[in-house]
């Protein structure tokens, strides 16, 4: 059997989070996503415009994979913009683990947590950064 078409990359996450306000203001108010829908009380979905993120409140969630994520990143567009998130996100306490730095493939990033203990990995990258998605 021949494989379909590649995939258009991969724009949802879903996360079960035990501090779900918590976790709703920190990518509405800090990230800047915006909510697209709320199913219910128990369960939000946000996004920065070409990407879904799913927040489902952890005693009514059921979790379906018992495997650690390790981080996960959020594409901008120059390495300025890399440098303005990391200065706004210092500016607004938010958990830093790391500077800016630059990787071996023209890439550059930071690492920070959300009030749930997640690591996030905002990601200048010179093929994935700039693209038009839709």
């Amino acid at each position: 059997m021949k494989r379909p078409s590649p995939f258009n990359g991969m724009r949802h996450i879903a996360l079960v989070v035990e501090k779900f306000e918590e976790c709703e203001a920190f990518y509405t108010e800090i990230m800047g996503m915006e909510v697209l829908r709320k199913a219910n009380e128990h369960l939000v979905y946000l996004t920065s415009g070409n990407d879904n993120l799913s927040l489902g409140r952890a005693k009514t969630q059921r979790i379906c994979s018992p495997i650690s994520v390790d981080h996960f990143g959020f594409i901008v567009n120059s390495k300025q913009e890399l440098q303005d998130w990391y200065e706004f996100m210092r500016a607004k306490g938010v958990t830093l683990l790391d500077e800016p730095h630059d990787h071996s493939d023209g890439a550059r990033s930071f690492h920070c947590r959300d009030p749930e203990g997640h690591v996030l990995q905002p990601l200048y990258h010179p093929t994935l950064s700039c693209q038009t998605l839709f």
